[in-house]
């Protein structure tokens, strides 16, 4: 079974206005003397009542010790705005295994974020408008330059998963065989509805914005190594990227680490949902393996149709209809993922994970992503409105999801299984007309 890690995005917040504080710095040097005016930490309203357990603090009760993030391997770091701050997992074999370290990651961060009167919360924009600010960095200030716009207002949270591989060659073998399915997966993880004070009318506003980047999306068929090699070369001496950590396909070659990186996801409100996700991640990547191995070749898909499945689940998640994998035709949404989960079947149930996305899947479908969730709790909190998102129904979006970001269990009362779906899809190239 291939190990499997994930890097997580995360908003520093303000517990009480919602709004996105430039913390980060704060966050990773250590403990705070007194918190930042007006964020002592007090809590100027409870919090819901399905929120995580409280000690006598006000703290959660999974929260680490202290001694825990001041150690030499916190798994917390910087990202571009000093307003979020990135977690990372230590390479694991299971589910619970990766559940544990998310959510040992996201306690770390909590309580660093706690000790300066603030809060973490996994959305994957800021539904509440701030001043932004850019880590200070060298290669980030020639980021902001270069880029402009797209750097200034690039408050993004993304979750990125990593499955190791044996060898580069077969990283690139793995490429060309999920680019026709990555998609399916940001619909899944879609989790940013609102983009600082404004409903986008996007499911997944984040691959928007991150895809404003000159090197984001999806990537052709390379063939080989030396193939991919010789692309990120030709990218990089165009000049337009700083240099190859700014090729930012939907899936890569890790420059460090001997992983393939799949990066088409929001951050995920529930932890648990993050840890399913990335199952389906590497069971992906172990079916590509095993397809190649097979001498199946890459459907040969052209990028340009990728291109309308991200954007088609980018606008809509799991709402409506998603681009079907096999036909590149429309279909319900909830018949796409179930389709993915069948294609996966194999390699899931010998892995004896198949029954555990089965059931994670129905909840996800049951209750809806994290842009259904925000979304919901906008519109209970604007009635008045009509349902537009008004400041304190945003506020209370930000509230809810710092409350499900470090919730321990997850409530399946209101969820029913859906059924697996047994049809055969075409092959794009043989869809007619």
């Amino acid at each position: 079974m291939r190990t499997f890690g994930v890097e997580e995005e995360l908003l520093i917040v303000d517990p009480v206005t919602g709004e996105p504080l430039a913390l980060a710095d704060a966050l990773l040097s250590g403990p705070a003397q007194d918190g930042p005016e007006g964020h002592d930490g007090s809590g100027h309203h409870d919090p819901p009542h399905d929120g995580p357990a409280l000690d006598g603090n006000g703290s959660p009760e999974i929260g680490p010790a202290l001694e825990e993030i001041d150690g030499p391997d916190t798994g917390l770091s910087h990202e571009l705005k000093l307003e979020q701050i990135e977690t990372q997992t230590r390479p694991c074999r299971s589910y619970s295994e990766l559940l544990h370290q998310i959510r040992r990651a996201r306690g770390l961060a909590s309580h660093a974020a706690r000790r300066h009167g603030a809060r973490i919360a996994a959305l994957a924009t800021s539904p509440v408008d701030a001043a932004l600010h850019t880590t200070p960095d060298p290669r980030y200030a020639i980021m902001l330059e270069r880029f402009g716009i797209t750097a200034h207002e690039q408050l993004t949270c993304g979750f990125h998963v990593h499955t190791s591989i044996e060898s580069p060659e077969e990283g690139v073998m793995v490429l060309d065989r999920i680019r026709d399915k990555l998609a399916v997966f940001t619909a899944i993880s879609a989790n940013s509805p609102y983009w600082r004070g404004l409903a986008t009318g996007f499911e997944s506003y984040r691959t928007q914005a991150w895809n404003r980047w000159p090197s984001s999306g999806p990537s052709a068929i390379f063939g080989s190594l030396a193939a991919y090699r010789r692309v990120v070369r030709r990218l990089i001496e165009t000049g337009v990227l700083l240099d190859e950590g700014m090729v930012y396909f939907d899936a890569r070659l890790s420059r460090h680490v001997p992983t393939v990186e799949v990066r088409v996801a929001d951050v995920c409100l529930r932890a648990e949902d993050a840890a399913l996700l990335a199952v389906l991640v590497r069971a992906l990547v172990e079916t590509s393996v095993r397809e190649y191995h097979a001498g199946i070749e890459p459907a040969a898909v052209p990028t340009a149709l990728l291109r309308m499945a991200s954007w088609q689940a980018s606008n809509f998640g799991l709402r409506t209809e998603l681009l079907d994998f096999g036909t590149f035709r429309p279909e319900p949404a909830a018949d796409v993922v179930w389709s993915l989960v069948e294609y996966l079947e194999p390699v899931l149930a010998e892995q004896g994970e198949f029954d555990l996305v089965q059931t994670g899947v129905a909840a996800i479908l049951g209750r809806g992503n994290g842009a259904i969730e925000q979304r919901g709790v906008a519109e209970r909190w604007s009635e008045s409105n009509g349902g537009a998102p008004d400041a304190a129904g945003l506020a209370a979006v930000v509230e809810h999801a710092v409350q499900i970001t470090m919730r321990s269990e997850r409530d399946e009362s209101d969820t029913k299984p859906q059924p697996v779906l047994t049809w055969v899809r075409q092959d794009w190239r043989e869809a007619p007309g």
